[in-house]
């Protein structure tokens, strides 16, 4: 097979990469503005007691000035792109909520009345009590809503210590930005036309930053550490939000490879596009499923803007985000109908809540004791099992939404048939009372399906079968369970493997017990989302993926390059090894080939 000369790495030049979070594709090469971002330095002093009315309410000054800034930021944001003006829209709306009488606020006045403290360090006290609550949950995307509190933070201290904001204005025209941080708020007032791309030295793929700047279509890398160390305004930055990299000041060699690099990526993504309308099927006819993984009801468009068939996890999280109190069940009713409504007829699997009780919500965190381990712990089914009325409205819910288009309800961490033959009772016993009122429902009833994500659950996925009516299995904690590896923690990162024998003979036993049943499995972790494991997992008998909206077309073309049965024999054959580096091996010769 013939090679371009820029598709070996010997093409590239000897200038050191930086590597962080790839969170937004593309490729921006420009001079760098070095942005400084973080939380105003303050002094911590004592107040008088006869000087904490007027404390208290210099603070409410600054509150009512940030809800200002926040409402003109909203407006402005209605003149961007229509994602990323609904995106901005949905993390301002949050915002205000923060500073109209929430934790945050709360607990400032009563740090300011009863420790008698300045309001800019009872500010940064009650952030960081705010950040320590989160600092456990294990859940990524719900961790990092801690980053939307503290910029709400920064907003309240550079109001009470009137230390103005210099965004990116006069910025010259295809500058990237680096900065140690950069918020959502920040990423919005980014002209595309000015800003080519962006890197900072903390930051998530989870983050409403990273969603942002997706939304804008600006290439972004995250968590870079040393970045703002190594790089000074005018210095020359190539930002590679594909491989997640940052290089500084490159030679002539490298600057020439992702000069072409960008290029290729652009007649790339000409060529996805007109993969939307042309349907999922292999070289030897076989219709593969591809669906889309949904956190955030902005994303619902990006999903349908790439043909994705339906929603193959909707992460029911965000209904319960940015609150003190837990949302009722009409609330979830109308904004899961927002979203099955949306997706005008495709279908909706709607996961219940995956989230440990301890860190859910001001409702919930008292009444149970912090878990030494939250992954072990506490949490999802687990935690709906044990406060039912938190499932009951959950599920009565779904049930209501039902009617409004196809939907499946799809429990997260099952590790035994009894938890699903619990929740089918609750759920029986729901049906039987909305039918009483009168509550128009979906006919047949939603399906109800098991997440496999627990080796344990993989493992006794015959008996699961019998119980449920659709499996999914979530690889990315299926992997660190299975491996007993945190893919968070940089120290054992590089364990993670999902090709390690173990984890192929956990999807294959899943796989092969669905089929067997005749019920419908889908995969719907990272794995699904990664053109490299695409020939593996069909070879395996998964005939439905569900991935993050952006990487449906990249799947897509390589399925209709593929021929099942070549898929299968290969896969046949690697799972006869139990080395991992053997099966990389021959996974990758057989990609090369096919």
């Amino acid at each position: 097979m013939k090679t371009d000369e820029h598709d070996t790495d010997t093409d590239l030049g000897e200038t050191p990469a930086m590597n962080g979070l790839g969170v937004s594709p593309g490729i921006a090469i420009g001079p760098a503005h070095v942005f400084e971002t973080g939380m105003v330095s303050v002094p911590e002093f004592r107040i008088a007691a006869r000087a904490v009315p007027a404390e208290l309410e210099r603070f409410q000054d600054a509150v009512g000035k940030s809800r200002r800034q926040v409402r003109r930021l909203r407006k402005r944001a209605t003149g961007l792109a229509e994602s990323a003006a609904e995106e901005l829209g949905f993390l301002l709306e949050a915002h205000l909520q923060m500073l109209t009488g929430s934790r945050l606020v709360r607990g400032v006045e009563k740090r300011i009345g009863e420790e008698r403290v300045n309001a800019e360090w009872a500010v940064q006290a009650e952030i960081s009590q705010i950040s320590k609550s989160f600092a456990e949950v294990s859940d990524p995307y719900l961790a990092s809503r801690i980053q939307d509190i503290r910029d709400v933070g920064v907003r309240l201290v550079r109001n009470l210590t009137e230390t103005p904001f210099h965004a990116f204005s006069n910025l010259p025209k295809g500058s990237i930005v680096i900065a140690q941080e950069i918020t959502p708020a920040d990423t919005a007032i980014m002209n595309p036309d000015v800003v080519r791309g962006f890197a900072t030295q903390v930051g998530g793929a989870e983050g409403h930053t990273a969603i942002m700047a997706r939304s804008l279509g600006l290439p972004a890398v995250l968590g870079v550490g040393d970045l703002t160390e190594s790089v000074e305004t005018g210095d020359t930055v190539i930002v590679d939000g594909v491989s997640g990299i940052v290089i500084v000041n490159p030679d002539a060699k490298t600057l020439a490879h992702y000069e072409w690099r960008r290029k290729e990526l652009v007649k790339e993504e000409r060529v996805l596009a007109r993969l939307k309308r042309m349907p999922s099927v292999t070289r030897d006819g076989v219709d593969i499923t591809l669906q889309a993984n949904v956190e955030l009801p902005i994303e619902l468009k990006s999903a349908l803007d790439v043909g994705a068939a339906g929603i193959g996890l909707l992460r029911s999280e965000f209904i319960y985000m940015n609150r003190d109190d837990l949302p009722s069940e009409d609330e979830q009713y109308r904004a899961l109908c927002d979203v099955i409504e949306a997706m005008d007829g495709r279908p909706v699997t709607v996961r219940t809540l995956d989230l440990g009780g301890e860190k859910l919500s001001m409702a919930l965190q008292d009444q149970f004791a912090d878990s030494v381990n939250p992954a072990l712990g506490l949490r999802a089914i687990r935690l709906s099992l044990k406060v039912r009325s938190l499932l009951e409205a959950q599920l009565s819910a779904i049930l209501r939404a039902s009617a409004k288009g196809p939907v499946r309800i799809l429990l997260p961490m099952i590790s035994s048939s009894r938890e699903v033959r619990q929740v089918r009772q609750i759920l029986n016993r729901l049906v039987r009372r909305l039918r009483r009122k009168r509550i128009a429902l979906a006919d047949p009833l939603p399906p109800l399906g098991v997440m496999i994500e627990v080796p344990g659950a993989a493992l006794s996925a015959d008996g699961l079968a019998t119980v449920s009516d659709f499996f999914s299995i979530g690889t990315n904690d299926l992997i660190q369970y299975a491996l007993a590896i945190d893919r968070g923690d940089e120290q054992v990162a590089d364990l993670y493997d999902p090709l390690h024998p173990a984890v192929l003979r956990l999807i294959q036993f899943t796989t092969e017990a669905a089929l067997r049943r005749q019920i419908p499995v889908n995969l719907c972790g990272e794995m699904a989302g990664d053109p490299r494991y695409t020939a593996l997992l069909l070879g395996l008998g998964l005939r439905d993926l569900s991935m993050v909206s952006a990487a449906v077309p990249r799947i897509k073309k390589r399925i209709r390059a593929l021929d099942i049965g070549e898929a299968t024999q290969r896969t046949r054959h690697i799972m006869d090894q139990w080395d991992p580096g053997r099966i990389a091996t021959m996974l990758d010769d057989f990609n090369a080939l096919a």
